[in-house]
Formats: C-alpha cells, sequence, structure tokens
C-alpha cells in the first residue's frame, strides 16, 4: 500500500493550499480516506475524513474552512484550505482505513509539511 502526499508548502496567513494523496495497493473507493496533522510538540490529529459514500466529519477547528473530496477514478483524496491561519502549520498525513465510521487509520503516507506565516 503507498500513500502520497503533494501540495504542501509555505503560504501566508489567509492563503490557500490544496493537498492531494494519491494512492495505490488499496480497493480506494471501498476506503475511508482522510487526512490528519501533528503540529511540533503536539499529538497527531485528525483533520478530517470522508467515507467511501461521501460522508464527511472535520475538526471543530478546520470546519468551515477546509474541505476534504475524493475522485475515485483516479485514486486520489483532496484536501483544500482555505483561510489558513499559522496554527494550521503542520506535517499533514494522508490516511486509509476500513469499516464503519470512523475507524482508525490502517496505513499512512509520509506526510507532507505545511507552513503558514503570519
Amino acid at each position: 500500500v503507498q500513500l502520497v502526499e503533494s501540495g504542501g508548502g509555505l503560504v501566508q496567513a489567509g492563503g490557500s493550499l490544496r493537498l492531494s494523496c494519491a494512492a495505490s495497493g488499496i480497493i480506494f473507493s471501498n476506503n475511508v480516506m482522510g487526512w490528519y496533522r501533528q503540529a511540533p510538540g503536539k499529538q497527531r490529529e485528525l483533520v478530517a475524513v470522508m467515507s467511501s459514500g461521501g460522508s464527511t466529519n472535520y475538526a471543530d477547528s478546520v470546519k468551515g474552512r477546509f474541505t476534504i473530496a475524493r475522485d475515485n477514478a483516479k485514486n486520489t483524496v483532496y484536501l483544500q484550505m482555505n483561510g489558513l491561519k499559522p496554527e494550521d502549520t503542520a506535517v499533514y498525513y494522508c490516511t486509509a482505513s476500513y469499516g464503519s465510521p470512523w475507524p482508525a487509520p490502517r496505513y499512512w503516507g509520509q506526510g507532507t509539511q505545511v507552513t503558514v506565516s503570519s
């Protein structure tokens, strides 16, 4: 199984980024796909997840600013991040899992760094 993230980088506060995660080795359409993040000195936390049926769950801190989407034809999940804040600075990880909402992640990507400057 491979989950390969891309799209991270440095952005000013208020800006936008779009993360992508290309998956292989799994039946993508059957999996719950998600994004987690880990800021320096903090625990890893859920950002957003999407079920195979399109249901979503977001962390309160990103509701209204971030949007998760998936393209089953491309085996890719996205995270559109708008209105970025310095506290969004973290390594963002793509995850895949299977089961009833909301299962713990089974597979993790390597992560992509997002840095938001004030």
